[in-house]
C-alpha cells in the first residue's frame, strides 16, 4: 500500500485513478501534517510526497517522519529540477526524486522498485523503548545507553528493521560477516550478549528466539 501527500486534488485523483488500475492501494492526503499523521498511525510500502505542500512542506514531513524512524521509501515530487533541491532533499530523507510532469508509467516503475527495500535514510530505530541511534552508533533503552560490541549493534539493527517480524539466523549471520562466516556458535554468543543488555533486568522481554524462524524484537510474542 501506497500514500500520496499531494496537495493538486486533480494530479492527486488521477494518480490513485492510475494506481488503482494496477490493483495498488494507494491513500492520499492533502497536506503535509495530514501525510504525517497517516505516516505515524499506518504501514506504508513506499510514500510520494510532493514538495510543495500547505501546513508542513515535503522537506519536513521527510526530516520529520525520519527522526521517528520510520524508514519507508519516499519519492518526493518536485516541479524544480535543480542540483540544489535534489541534494536538499536527500539530505532530509528522500530516497528518489520525480520531477513534474511525469508519465504515470514512470512513477509506477519507480515507486514500485522503492518499495522492494526499505529506506537507508533513516537515522533513528525505536521499537516499544529501545532506541538505536544509528550514526552515533549508540542503543539505549528506557534512556540508559547499552554497552554493545559492533557486531551485537548491528544485529540490533537488523532485528529492529524487521521488527515486530522475525529473521533467519542465516539472514543475520550473512549481514553480519557476508560470506565469511564463523561458526554457528558465534551468533549464539553475541545473541546471548545482547539479549543481557536489552533485557537484563527487565520485566518486558522484547528479544524472542522463535522456533524454526530466527529472532525476533518486539513487545511481546505469544508462542
Amino acid at each position: 500500500m501506497f500514500l500520496l501527500v499531494e496537495d493538486d486534488l486533480d494530479l492527486a485523483a488521477a494518480i490513485v485513478d492510475y494506481f488503482e488500475l494496477e490493483n495498488i492501494q494507494c491513500d492520499h492526503a492533502s497536506n503535509g501534517v495530514a501525510g504525517l499523521n497517516l505516516i505515524k498511525s499506518n504501514q506504508y510500502d513506499a510514500i510520494i510526497l510532493d514538495l510543495n505542500l500547505p501546513k508542513m512542506n515535503g522537506l519536513q514531513v521527510c526530516e520529520q517522519l525520519r527522526g521517528f524512524g520510520i524508514d519507508v521509501p519516499v519519492l518526493m515530487l518536485t516541479a524544480q529540477d535543480t542540483l540544489d533541491d535534489k541534494l536538499m532533499g536527500f539530505s532530509k530523507g528522500a530516497d528518489d526524486y520525480l520531477i513534474k510532469p511525469f508519465a504515470m508509467e514512470e512513477l509506477i516503475v519507480r515507486t514500485q522498485v522503492l518499495a522492494k527495500r526499505r529506506s537507508g535514510q533513516v537515522s533513528r530505530l525505536t521499537v516499544f523503548d529501545v532506541v538505536l541511534e544509528i550514526n552515533q552508533k549508540q542503543a539505549f533503552r528506557n534512556n540508559q545507553q547499552l554497552k554493545l560490541s559492533p557486531t551485537a549493534l548491528k544485529i540490533l539493527e537488523i532485528l529492529m528493521r524487521a521488527s515486530p517480524n522475525p529473521v533467519s539466523r542465516e539472514k543475520i549471520m550473512q549481514g553480519i560477516w557476508g560470506n565469511e562466516q564463523p561458526d554457528s556458535n558465534s551468533l549464539k554468543v553475541h545473541i546471548f550478549n545482547l539479549r543481557k543488555q536489552v533485557d537484563g533486568v527487565n520485566s518486558n522481554k522484547l528479544i524472542h528466539t522463535i522456533s524454526g524462524l530466527g529472532f525476533a524484537i518486539k513487545e511481546s510474542y505469544n508462542v
